[in-house]
């Protein structure tokens, strides 16, 4: 497979929604692990081993995530600025010591033992999901399940009404799915879908924030308006860029895993046979599909300096995309690394990433995942598929759009 195939491949978003580009991946960390790709829009470096990708996170000083989120598929996502993206407003894109006191001023909703309040009342949240979808009989699994779960457990942490769930929902699939044309605009431009979408979530975030703020409220909206950097309230747009965030990553990665955690189970049988045998490793099972669907295809970083990785001179400015997919099926590092093994231990897969910016809702996504699959195993006989699984349009999220199912009880 030549190389220019791979750079188109790996810059179009639609070759994700065919086409497996883990076999991309491989070829590129055997022959050129930190690869200068050509992309649709501008080039940038595709880094593929864990290795390299470990050491990319664990230099923020020399790998700024500041700047950019992802590498841009389409022309027009260009024209966002690092200033409209969130560069130094949005945890995500700042660095240390910025990153850090962000993370301490109002990320605690997110910390295990604020998580773990929901170990009661969440198999009661995935009862009331799974009740409607078994009393048909079949459904959408992601629509009606897994989508649903994360949707609820976010919305109650950020203290968002139930009413205005649908609307969180569908902003979300925005900006996630703004090169899907199931979720664009009208108009079919990317960009407007995005921004649509970022600036109703946004827009909602701040009017909520602010009216709680000098409130003594728990939720993540009321912590977001009291929240304090260096003596002094969020503005309003740092309330919207991380509002927004929590959102986004709380709707959509969440959503992903479950998918690709229950397709991942139906097929490779005998794995699912373990786990009804042996409900005991479901902790592990959880971490196997993580690393096995790595949620997020990739994260990307700018380079502040003249640098060296993996024997190839980056320079200032050159922007660096980190395959977490790819880190997660490294030969050197997983054994059997294309075998799905719900006993695999120890498992240091970066489907969270790593260093600075491990991912603040990871404790979460594990309680979520495992409450959804514990029940499911509990509740369920047989579930099989009954149409195609749909995918994103997107080379940032691995996303799945729908997945019929049906169930036997």
């Amino acid at each position: 497979m030549d190389y220019q195939y791979i750079d188109k491949a790996l810059s179009d978003p639609g070759v994700f929604v065919e086409h497996d580009p883990h076999p991309l991946w491989r070829q590129l960390r055997q022959e050129d692990p930190v690869h200068w790709t050509e992309g649709l829009v501008r080039p940038f470096w595709s880094v593929t081993r864990y290795d390299d990708i470990i050491a990319v996170v664990s230099e923020p000083a020399f790998f700024s995530s500041a700047y950019l989120i992802s590498v841009p598929s389409a022309p027009e996502l260009e024209q966002l600025t690092p200033e409209m993206l969130g560069s130094g407003e949005m945890m995500l894109m700042t660095d240390p010591p910025l990153h850090g006191a962000m993370r301490r001023a109002f990320n605690r909703l997110m910390l295990p033992r604020a998580v773990g309040r929901f170990e009661v009342p969440g198999p009661e949240l995935v009862r009331e999901i799974l009740d409607e979808a078994l009393a048909r009989g079949e459904c959408d699994f992601v629509l009606d399940v897994a989508a649903r779960l994360p949707m609820a457990f976010i919305c109650e942490i950020m203290g968002i009404p139930r009413p205005d769930w649908p609307d969180m929902f569908r902003w979300g699939n925005m900006i996630a799915g703004n090169e899907d044309p199931e979720y664009q605009v009208d108009s079919g431009s990317a960009l407007e879908t995005r921004q649509q979408g970022t600036r109703s979530i946004g827009n909602y975030c701040i009017q909520a924030a602010m009216e709680r703020r000098g409130g003594d409220g728990e939720d993540l909206l009321s912590v977001l308006g009291n929240a304090r950097i260096d003596g002094r309230f969020l503005t309003e747009r740092e309330l919207a860029h991380n509002g927004v965030l929590y959102v986004g990553a709380g709707l959509e990665t969440t959503r992903n895993a479950i998918s690709a955690g229950l397709l991942a189970l139906l097929e490779h049988p005998a794995e699912l046979e373990l786990l009804l045998q042996d409900e005991s490793l479901l902790p592990i099972a959880v971490e196997e599909i993580l690393r096995w669907s790595s949620p997020v295809t990739h994260f990307a970083r700018v380079a502040t300096r003249d640098t060296e990785l993996g024997g190839k001179q980056i320079h200032q400015g050159d922007r660096v995309a980190l395959w977490f997919p790819s880190g997660n099926r490294d030969e050197t590092i997983f054994g059997n690394a294309y075998t799905f093994n719900v006993r695999r231990s120890p498992n240091e897969h970066i489907a969270f990433s790593k260093g600075e910016h491990f991912c603040g809702g990871a404790h979460l996504a594990r309680l979520e995942l495992r409450l959804m699959l514990q029940a499911l195993l509990k509740r369920t006989k047989q579930i099989e598929l009954t149409g195609k699984v749909e995918r994103l349009r997107s080379n940032f999220l691995a996303g799945i759009k729908h997945m019929p199912v049906r169930f036997t009880q």
